[in-house]
C-alpha cells in the first residue's frame, strides 16, 4: 500500500478554488492547482484494501490503489501508465465524473475518502505535460471498417478502441465540431476544451477519422451508411429532452437548457461574438436541481444575470448519507458546486405552475407551487402559490431517450420498455452488423458509465468482425450503479 498510516495522519484536502469575483470574468475552471507534495499526501492516504470497493463503485474498473500507491512512490509515469489501462480520457473523468469512486471509499466509512478524482486529473495533466500520452496506431490493419453515428465520450471510446484493434474508423458528427455533449454541453469552468483537442489530436494520429456536419438519416441514408461499412456502433446520446407542458411554454424566453448552452460555449470558445440566448441583465429561472441545472446557473452568472434561482421538485437532500443510502452506494445528498457557490438561490419542493408573459409575449415571471410527495405523486400545498421575476427560464429537466425519428426508425433497431436502444449481450442491436454503446442503449447516464459502454461496445464489434476476444470489456449492459 502507500503510507501504511496515511489514511490516519493525513485529513483530506482539495484544491482551493479561484475567487469567485475572479472566476466570473472569464470562462476558464475554476479551480488552482494543487501542488504536488499535497497531492502525493493525497495519494497516500489509499489503505490498498484487501477489496478495492472503489473498483465496484467505477464502471470502468480503474485500478485505484495502483496509481495511488505509484504516486506517493513518485512514479508518476507508471502511475498514468496504470490509470490508462482502464481509462481511454481520464481528463475527462478527472474534471467532469461525480465520482462514484469516492462513495464506495473505505476510508469513507467512517472519515473523508481519498481524493481519487483530484489524484486523477494530477496524473494526466503531469502525463500529457511531461508527454508520456502519445498516439498508439495499431501494427497492423484488419480491412474492416466502422462507422461510429455520435462523437461524445461513448462513441470516442469505442472509436478509439476500435482504431487501435486495427479496424478503420470513421466518426460521424451531426455537429459542426466534434465532442458531443463534451464540446457544446459542457461549460468551459467544467472542462476546458483544450482538453478534448489535444486527445482528438492524439486519435487522429493513430488514424480514426471525423466527419462532421453529417446527420446519418438525414445527409447519409441508413442504406449508404450500411452499405459503407462492415459495423455501426451508435453513440448518438440520450438527446430527446424532458419538457414541461405547462401554461405559457410558448412565451419566448424560455428555452430548453441545451438551447441555451451552446452558444454561452461558442462565446467561451471565440467562435461567436455574442450568445444568441443571455442572461445577462435579466432575471434567470433554472428548472432542474442536476448538473445540467448547475451548468446553466454558472454560465448565467457569468453573462451578468441580475438574480438566479433554481427550482427543484424533490425535497432537499440531507448533508450527510442516509440509512436508505448505506456505504458503498452513491448517496444522494446536498451538494454546492462551483456555481452554487457563486450564488444564487436553491429551492426545493417546488413545481412550476404557469410561466406569465408580458404584451410583447416575453417570459416576465413564473408561477410556482409548494408540493410535497404523497403517494408516489407530488400534490400541491395549498395555499403556497407564489410568483417570482423570470425574463429567461432554461428547462434543465433530463432527458427521455434518444430520438426515435430518422437514424432509428430508418434501422429498424428494436427499443426496449424505456424507449433506449435494445441490445444484448454483446451490445448489439436487433439489426446484424449494428451495435450501440452510451446513452442511447443505457439511458441517462454519467460520463464514466459512456466510456465504459464505448470499451465493452468495441469489444462486441471487435469480436464480431474478427471472431476473437481480445479488447477488455469493462461492464454488461445490464450493470447499473451502486445505488
Amino acid at each position: 500500500m502507500a503510507d501504511p498510516r496515511g489514511f490516519l495522519t493525513t485529513e483530506r484536502e482539495t484544491p482551493r478554488s479561484r475567487p469567485v469575483f475572479l472566476r466570473l470574468r472569464d470562462w476558464r475552471e475554476v479551480y488552482e492547482e494543487f501542488e504536488r507534495p499535497k497531492l502525493e499526501k493525497q495519494a497516500g492516504r489509499c489503505m490498498d484494501c484487501g477489496i478495492p470497493f472503489c473498483h465496484q463503485g467505477c464502471p470502468l474498473g480503474n485500478l485505484i490503489p495502483d496509481w495511488n500507491n505509484l504516486v506517493w512512490k513518485d512514479d508518476w509515469r507508471l502511475a498514468s501508465e496504470r490509470l490508462h489501462a482502464t481509462n481511454n480520457f481520464p481528463e475527462f473523468t478527472g474534471t467532469l465524473c461525480p465520482a462514484p469512486c469516492e462513495a464506495a471509499c473505505v476510508v469513507g466509512i467512517n472519515g473523508d475518502p481519498v481524493t481519487i478524482k483530484r489524484v486523477e486529473i494530477s496524473i494526466i495533466d503531469r502525463a500529457w505535460d511531461e508527454g508520456w500520452v502519445t498516439p498508439q496506431p495499431p501494427v497492423t490493419r484488419t480491412g474492416r471498417s466502422v462507422a461510429v453515428v455520435g462523437s461524445g465520450p461513448a462513441g470516442l471510446a469505442a472509436a478509439q478502441q476500435l482504431t487501435r484493434a486495427g479496424h478503420d474508423v470513421t466518426v460521424l458528427e451531426r455537429a459542426d465540431a466534434i465532442g458531443g455533449l463534451l464540446r457544446y454541453g459542457i461549460p468551459e469552468f467544467k472542462m476546458e476544451k483544450w482538453r478534448l483537442d489535444r486527445r482528438l489530436d492524439q486519435m487522429r494520429a493513430e488514424g480514426t477519422r471525423f466527419e462532421t456536419n453529417v446527420n446519418v438519416g438525414v445527409d447519409v441514408t441508413v442504406a449508404e451508411l450500411r452499405e459503407s461499412y462492415d459495423a455501426v456502433v451508435l453513440a448518438g446520446g440520450a438527446t430527446a429532452w424532458r419538457d414541461l407542458p405547462v401554461p405559457g411554454r410558448e412565451l419566448s424566453g424560455v428555452h430548453q437548457a441545451m438551447e441555451y448552452l451552446p452558444g454561452a460555449n461558442k462565446v467561451a470558445r471565440g467562435e461567436l461574438d455574442v450568445p444568441p440566448i443571455t442572461a445577462e441583465g435579466k432575471h434567470v429561472v433554472v428548472i432542474g436541481g442536476g448538473d445540467t441545472g448547475a451548468d446553466c446557473v454558472g454560465t448565467a452568472h457569468r453573462q451578468g444575470a441580475l438574480s438566479v434561482t433554481q427550482l427543484e421538485i424533490m425535497p432537499r437532500p440531507p448533508e450527510k448519507r442516509a440509512e436508505v443510502h448505506p456505504w458503498p452506494t452513491y448517496p444522494m445528498l446536498y451538494r454546492v458546486t462551483s456555481a452554487h457557490e457563486e450564488g444564487g438561490e436553491r429551492l426545493y419542493s417546488v413545481s412550476t405552475v404557469e410561466f406569465l408573459g408580458d404584451d410583447a409575449g416575453a417570459v416576465r415571471a413564473l408561477k410556482l407551487v409548494e408540493v410535497e410527495a404523497s403517494g408516489g405523486r407530488f400534490e400541491p400545498v395549498p395555499g403556497s402559490e407564489r410568483e417570482i421575476p423570470a425574463q429567461l427560464v432554461t428547462l434543465a429537466m433530463g432527458f427521455v431517450g434518444p430520438e426515435k425519428d430518422g437514424l432509428l426508425t430508418e434501422l429498424g433497431v428494436d427499443l426496449d420498455a424505456r424507449g433506449n436502444v435494445a441490445r444484448d449481450e454483446r451490445f448489439a442491436t436487433s439489426v446484424d452488423g449494428v451495435f450501440v454503446a452510451g446513452d442511447m442503449g443505457r439511458g441517462q447516464s454519467l460520463i464514466v458509465w459512456a466510456i465504459a459502454e464505448g470499451r465493452s461496445a468495441a469489444a462486441g464489434v471487435d469480436a464480431y468482425l474478427t471472431g476473437r476476444a481480445v479488447l477488455p470489456r469493462p461492464i454488461e449492459p445490464t450493470d447499473r450503479p451502486l445505488v
